[in-house]
């Protein structure tokens, strides 16, 4: 739901303040707003940084090229028994280990989706079965965009993807007009993967700082032990680790390779 409506709140301030017509606003100001419309960590954390960007208008920029640290690369390696990924605000990923590779390999196999989920999730006529929940997954992955947005609404690089989605994508024009924003930090995720079918995860994401522009964050996928879902990340991380030699090569660590942002400046 967008901010405000539902809660006899006009939201045309709000949607004023997301198009940067409005500047200057304090603090105390914002916290009020918020919690006049009863706004939400996400949805407040976003109106602050719409305040925050309502400047006169700036013309788009690439960003600023960031190096991921070598040691979030080893940490990520180190996490044998998770799943686990790094991606950035416009949901490229970034880094992964072994397992993280294997769970997300219809999205990394697809060199037009560039590593990129949202691409996936709005352009892959494979997402509907992936994702079980499949318009519940538009829905996080339109949200999490849109807080992305609102974070830095000056990246050339989203405004470009986000262009392309909505030029190709009715799913997804639909739901980036609805102006939702979403942390998606903890909880579970539902996957029908072609190698071992069905599988619940729990999955806890954190943000990870780096020395440039980008917003790095680490996701992690785990079972319980002895759970069918701990038993078929087991043959997950089977089947990785016996699969074509040239999946490992293409998508492996390749730290050297995707550490900077370069490669993702043309997203």
């Amino acid at each position: 739901m967008a901010p405000g409506v539902g809660f006899g709140v006009s939201t045309d301030w709000y949607t004023r303040l997301e198009k940067g017509y409005i500047k200057g606003v304090s603090d105390e100001v914002l916290s009020a707003v918020a919690r006049a419309l009863l706004l939400d960590d996400a949805e407040t954390a976003h109106l602050f940084h719409l305040a925050r960007a309502a400047k006169p208008a700036r013309t788009p920029r690439r960003r600023t090229p960031a190096r991921l640290p070598e040691s979030l690369q080893q940490l990520l390696d180190a996490m044998t028994g998770a799943a686990a990924f790094i991606r950035n605000g416009r949901l490229d990923i970034i880094a992964t280990n072994a397992l993280g590779r294997a769970l997300y390999a219809p999205v990394l196999d697809q060199p037009a989706w560039k590593a990129n989920i949202a691409r996936f999730n709005f352009l892959d006529e494979r997402a509907a079965d992936f994702f079980p929940d499949y318009p519940g997954s538009m829905d996080t992955t339109d949200a999490l965009l849109r807080t992305e947005a609102g974070r830095d609404p000056y990246s050339r690089d989203l405004t470009e993807l986000v262009g392309e989605l909505a030029t190709r994508s009715e799913d997804f024009r639909t739901r980036w007009g609805a102006h939702n924003v979403r942390n998606h930090n903890t909880g579970l995720k539902h996957f029908n993967h072609p190698v071992v079918g069905v599988i619940d995860l729990a999955y806890n994401s954190l943000d990870v700082r780096s020395t440039g522009d980008d917003h790095f964050v680490l996701n992690g996928y785990t079972a319980a032990p002895g759970s069918e879902a701990d038993e078929k990340l087991r043959m997950l991380a089977s089947w990785s680790a016996t699969d074509s030699p040239e999946r490992s090569e293409k998508h492996g660590s390749r730290t050297e390779e995707r550490r900077g942002v370069d490669e993702l400046s043309d997203v």
